[in-house]
């Protein structure tokens, strides 16, 4: 019998009705599939029944990658490795739909690695069906203004379409986890602002949200030396905080910080 590893963060999702409606989300009939932790083959089983042209799962533990290769023989390719040491940039030549049911501990790192490491002007995926606990899912989705907005929804929505689909209750899960969790729908964007690297919008956010409840000020000044033409090109006011600049601003910001770094 297979029992969850809590170091891997793993939870189970079980509920049926769930499964199916993941499945539903997008066609998925001949397409090239991504399954990221896929457990025991729960979610891969409804997959295989779409008629995929292919599906490859990244998996960990080494005991799951075994049970899978035992239960779905042929059917799926699996790789056993890390996810964050994987390049799926190399695995098709095809863009992939990825489904995951991400580890609580690392579901933020995974997403920010796909995100940091996107090409300019092109995606290796047509889309992204990922589940999250539902406190960070509120994060990924919310909105300037709010407490929940900062360094991750800048990020997510970058290069990204975000929609929530559901959120998904605990007992859906065996073991059963303490918090609830959301299922949000991730496509890319056709128009959205050109940075250069990827790590100077993360570095901005990071600077910026380190003192969130402070001024902005502080962050600017350390940033940016107290610019002042910058700031009444983009019409900052100083005296805000960190989620009071909505999204356009901090990538009009970083793409400022790499203009004086040229």
């Amino acid at each position: 019998m297979i029992k969850a590893k809590k170091s891997l963060g793993q939870n189970f999702l079980t509920d049926q009705n769930i499964l199916k409606k993941i499945v539903e989300i997008t066609k998925i009939s001949n397409q090239s599939i991504l399954e990221v932790g896929p457990g025991t083959g729960n979610l891969t089983s409804y997959i295989l029944k779409n008629n995929p042209k292919k599906i490859f799962v990244i998996e960990k533990d080494e005991n799951l990658a075994s049970f899978l290769a035992d239960e779905f023989k042929d059917k799926i390719i699996i790789i056993n490795k890390d996810i964050l040491k994987v390049n799926e940039k190399n695995l098709d030549k095809e863009k992939l739909i990825v489904f995951g049911n991400l580890p609580y501990n690392i579901s933020t790192e995974i997403l920010c690695k796909w995100i940091l490491n996107l090409d300019s002007n092109y995606f290796w995926f047509n889309c992204l069906i990922l589940m999250f606990q539902k406190e960070v899912a509120d994060r990924i989705i919310s909105n300037f203004n709010s407490s929940k907005y900062g360094r991750l929804s800048i990020l997510a929505n970058w290069k990204l379409n975000i929609e929530k689909i559901c959120d998904i209750k605990s007992n859906s899960f065996s073991p059963r986890p303490k918090v609830s969790s959301s299922l949000l729908l991730f496509k890319p964007k056709k128009v959205f602002y050109a940075i250069k690297n990827p790590k100077n919008l993360e570095k901005i956010t990071r600077v910026f949200f380190s003192q969130r409840r402070k001024m902005l000020k502080k962050p600017y000044n350390q940033m940016f030396n107290g610019n002042l033409e910058i700031i009444n090109k983009l019409k900052i006011n100083l005296n805000l905080r960190p989620q009071n600049l909505n999204f356009d601003t901090y990538y009009k910001l970083t793409k400022e910080y790499e203009k004086l770094r040229c």
